[in-house]
């Protein structure tokens, strides 16, 4: 979720108003907003989209709730020593969240283990541990609209009289320390992303966030009236219309089982006509197309841990199979890929296909990685139920990633187009009639570059471009973050370099390793001619590695290596600085983004589900170079494939090449300047201490690279040769930023849950406006939506 305070501030429309009583009490508000943590609840992009959801859900008037685990430690912190990631404890919670509300009457039990017993009256899980989720209650304000939805987060405690009847021989002591056990649900997020780590705890962690989550869903379905005289209602009839429940990956795939449970074994529903309201109502996105990531839980351990929801995942598995038996009969081999249940060493569950069959709808997040998931991953499924499958392109809000992040742009958009855009991206268009206007052509590269304006006057929460605004703020964002990067890393920047941006999770896939030998390819030929003019270069990498990835931690390792060697070799100079971005989190992210001048997305073609940092930076006036990969792809569809810089091996291309085989030593053999990168990696020029440092990320590119580093290194070296030509033209630099800025539109996260509002959950969004708090409610109701008399 990042930082709360200035994103309140700006959908409130109170951001002016609190800059000004904060300044007239001789207090600094931008140093008031660095001392909030940021809450790091999730992993990498899957986390940071459902933060966007929700800031959209709420704009657009969309009664949702999002649930997850108030996690006590979230994303580790990262530190660098001596180039190496080393983790710390992200201790968020050490002073409090003013954010949250704890709210104990809505507390519920959670209940693991035990058995199942089966009579005349159904079946019974007995002799259960039981622990309690607390939820708390974080407001969600949606954009100018006084609408606030709740984010309510689930945390783990152990009931009064936990174990304590167990420990009548005394040891009250023990019994009490063993508390901590149901405690520890909540205790830290694993910090994998696009990596599935089969651990207890982690299951336990699942099963909590949706047994809870689904308790409140259906207590609050009971109580609601919806149109009904019961009291409480006990008819599930209306359940799907009333409500959506959209799983976000895999992670939350036990909802499946457990609504079944509840339907069956409590409301003693028949098995029909709950499967029937069950499919219903879930909805299913698929992140991610590697298969290390796929969600696989072994069943000896569900059956240990949830032993009746195994019984009624094997119960959903056999009629799935029953029907696919009768569609193609003798087809073994169709069984044994669509089962729920993989058989081999270890037996397992496979939590895709659970989400899949118990789900009315199944979605990618980009047009290309729909189509994967269609063709490749799920094809018998979509074979089966072909209009089941659809495509919802990720999103990114543009309150948080332009209003918040980038206030000079967001000023200058609005003085050209007006401010209806922040509400509706697609208005950025207009912008295309403005790529000749040579002031504005200025006045973008001048947000940029030097000079523009800072937090300035504002209404209503937006910044507005007037005689007012103080020009002691006007220091813009790459010399802002120039002097945030000599200060944090003693290294002297060059605001006027461009400024060549990779920061995303740490993995083989993404392809760091890729820009690493750019990096030591543009260093050689600096030293080979040294006279020669260099378009000068600020290159940033970041981001964080799962602390057991040992691949990617050693990536981490070279980039720094690299740097040491490259930031201090007097022949260089300024025309090339590398620096690894420590700790990347969503606060850093607001600062790097606005002052980025070359945006990295280069992973393997067909990897990449969606990415959404790839929308940030183009919303932010930085230029792509990337892969046909992901979003990407739209983006190029968006902007016109020749406003950004497309390079490399596509989809097609890929598989033909598995097809053939990847042959790495091929290009090390015909690519002088690639051999000489990975002698240098291999001989320890980079690491003299210790030679032979780097070997396992040689040999991985030698003989385990299934993404392909060497096949695309030399069309990217020579985009990149045309990224730096163009820079020297500043002018041509720019329109192609304006041009990209409006073609921006589609990645606002709002049209994102307008589609998923429309086609998947079937509710309308609203633009009507509540009133304020001091104004009656029904004041509200002779109002168009725009708030204006009618």
């Amino acid at each position: 979720m990042g930082r709360t305070l200035q994103n309140t501030m700006i959908n409130l429309g109170l951001q002016n108003a609190c800059d000004e009583a904060v300044y007239q009490l001789g207090l600094d508000m931008e140093e008031l907003e660095e001392i909030e943590e940021d809450a790091g609840l999730g992993n990498g992009g899957l986390g940071r989209l459902a933060a966007c959801f929700l800031d959209s859900m709420a704009t657009l008037g969309l009664a949702a709730y999002g649930y997850g685990i108030r996690y006590e430690y979230g994303i580790f912190n990262q530190k660098i020593r001596d180039g190496w990631q080393v983790e710390e404890a992200d201790d968020w919670l050490r002073h409090g969240n003013p954010w949250e509300k704890a709210r104990p009457e809505y507390m519920l039990p959670v209940h693991f283990y035990g058995r199942v017993e089966h009579s005349a009256s159904g079946a019974k899980w007995i002799d259960t541990q039981v622990v309690l989720a607390l939820p708390y209650d974080t407001p969600v304000p949606g954009y100018m609209n006084n609408t606030v939805n709740t984010m309510r987060l689930w945390s783990a405690r152990a009931p009064n009289d936990f174990n304590l009847r167990d420990f009548n021989v005394g040891d009250y002591i023990q019994a009490v320390l063993d508390r901590n056990l149901a405690e520890n649900i909540s205790r830290v997020l694993y910090p994998n992303d696009n990596f599935f780590e089969g651990k207890e705890l982690r299951l336990k962690q699942e099963y909590f966030v949706v047994a809870a989550t689904l308790q409140d869903i259906i207590r609050r379905f009971k109580a609601s009236k919806f149109g009904s005289t019961d009291s409480v209602r006990t008819v599930f009839d209306s359940f799907p219309d009333q409500v959506a429940i959209q799983l976000n990956d895999t992670h939350p795939a036990m909802a499946i089982p457990e609504l079944m449970r509840i339907f069956v074994d409590i409301e003693k529903l028949p098995w029909d006509k709950a499967w029937d309201i069950t499919k219903r109502t879930f909805a299913y996105t698929n992140h991610t197309v590697l298969p290390e990531a796929l969600e696989r839980w072994p069943v000896d351990l569900v059956e240990k841990l949830l032993p009746r929801h195994l019984q009624i995942i094997y119960e959903i598995n056999q009629r799935h199979l029953d029907h696919i038996a009768s569609l193609f009969p003798n087809d073994v081999d169709r069984l044994r890929r669509m089962s729920l249940i993989e058989e081999g060493n270890t037996k397992r569950i496979n939590m895709a296909h659970l989400c899949i069959v118990g789900s009315h709808a199944v979605n990618g997040v980009a047009k290309i990685h729909s189509e994967i998931v269609k063709t490749q991953v799920f094809e018998d499924f979509a074979e089966l139920e072909p209009e089941k499958f659809q495509n919802k392109t990720n999103g990114i809000t543009p309150r948080r990633w332009l209003l918040l992040c980038n206030p000079g742009l967001a000023e200058l958009i609005a003085e050209k187009i007006g401010e209806d855009y922040v509400r509706d991206l697609s208005q950025l268009t207009k912008l295309h009639k403005f790529v000749d206007d040579d002031l504005f052509i200025r006045e973008v590269a001048k947000v940029k570059q030097v000079r523009g304006v800072g937090r300035g006057s504002r209404e209503q929460g937006w910044c507005s471009l007037g005689a007012d605004v103080v020009p002691a703020l006007a220091q813009e964002n790459k010399v802002k973050f120039a002097l945030y990067l000599e200060k944090e890393y003693k290294v002297k920047i060059n605001p006027s370099s461009m400024f060549d941006v990779h920061v995303k999770r740490i993995h083989e896939y993404k392809r760091q390793l890729m820009n690493c030998l750019h990096i030591i390819t543009m260093y050689n030929r600096i030293r080979r001619d040294p006279a020669k003019l260099f378009v000068p270069r600020t290159v940033i990498i970041g981001g964080k590695a799962a602390p057991g990835y040992h691949m990617a931690k050693m990536i981490i390792k070279l980039i720094n290596a690299v740097a040491q060697v490259v930031n201090n070799d007097p022949v260089v100079g300024s025309k090339l600085k590398v620096i690894f971005l420590e700790n990347y989190r969503v606060s850093l992210a607001e600062k790097v983004i606005p002052a980025t001048d070359l945006s990295e997305q280069i992973s393997t073609a067909g990897t990449e589900a969606s990415g959404t940092g790839n929308m940030k930076f183009m919303l932010n006036g930085a230029l792509t170079i990337g892969t046909m990969d992901g979003a990407n792809v739209e983006m190029a569809e968006e902007a016109g494939e020749e406003n950004l810089f497309i390079f490399g091996m596509r989809v097609e291309d890929v598989t033909e090449l598995d097809r053939k085989g990847y042959n790495a030593q091929l290009y090390y053999d015909r690519l002088p300047e690639l051999k000489q990168a990975v002698d240098q990696i291999k001989s320890g020029f980079f690491s003299p201490k210790d030679p032979n440092l780097f070997n396992d990320v040689v040999n991985m590119l030698f003989h385990h690279d299934r993404f392909k580093v060497f096949a695309d290194y030399e069309a990217y070296v020579k985009c990149q040769e045309k990224v730096s030509e163009l820079y020297l033209n500043s002018k041509a630099w720019t329109k192609m930023v304006i041009r990209n800025i409006a073609a921006a539109g589609k990645f606002s996260s709002d049209r994102t849950i307008k589609e998923y509002a429309r086609d998947i959950w079937h509710v309308e969004p609203s633009d009507l406006k509540i009133p304020p708090p001091n104004e009656p409610r029904d004041a509200g109701q002779d109002k168009t939506p725009n708030g204006t008399a009618a």
